[in-house]
């Protein structure tokens, strides 16, 4: 009995290493990723990969958290779709209002976490 490489699929490999799909090139869209390959991928990027991490565009759990807010404050702001990360120093630079009140509320979430996991609970 020989063992198969566990694969996976282009979307699985791509949310493993952070990045946008649609955005990557059609080899890797159109395949499916070995572990070891995803390991390599992980380990020596190719420029494509480094180029989508550096400038995007970016997945949303990214944006996310390169504003230091929630997915679900991305929904609440209107910001459904994939940015770069001019488009994200954009945002940050100009400061929207709605951004400062996501933030606040990201950060009262984990105090609020903090609070519980000191409890025990």
């Amino acid at each position: 009995m020989t063992s198969r490489p566990q694969t996976m699929k282009p979307a699985t490999a791509a949310k493993k290493l952070g990045i946008y799909l649609p955005a990557t090139p059609e080899s890797f869209q159109s395949g499916v990723v070995s572990r070891d390959e995803l390991n390599a991928l992980q380990s020596d990027p190719p420029e494509w990969l480094r180029s989508l991490r550096q400038n995007g565009p970016h997945p949303r759990p990214v944006v996310a958290a390169k504003l230091g807010i929630s997915i679900g404050g991305l929904a609440r702001a209107g910001l459904t779709d994939a940015l770069t990360t001019a488009e994200i120093e954009e945002i940050k630079a100009s400061a929207p209002s709605w951004l400062e009140h996501e933030r606040a509320t990201q950060a009262e979430v984990r105090r609020e976490a903090a609070r519980l996991k000191a409890e025990g609970r």
